[in-house]
């Protein structure tokens, strides 16, 4: 299935969730915030959100600092 990451399209497996994409992305789930659909996705909700053709996905990198 396809769908978009940051504003670029992606193929993922069905089924796909969005610890699956994170992961993918080798990126640490602790600083990062993920919308799918303009929604706002609980860290903990990560593993049992699966994603559906279409969907879009905006994956924030969080950083420390002053």
């Amino acid at each position: 299935m396809k769908i978009r990451i940051n504003e670029e399209e992606r193929d993922v497996p069905e089924g796909a969730s969005v610890a699956d994409i994170v992961a993918t992305l080798s990126l640490n789930p602790k600083f990062i915030a993920v919308e799918v659909n303009l929604e706002l996705i609980p860290r903990a909700e990560h593993g049992s959100h699966k994603l559906s053709d279409g969907d879009q996905l905006e994956v924030v990198t969080l950083v420390g600092g002053g």
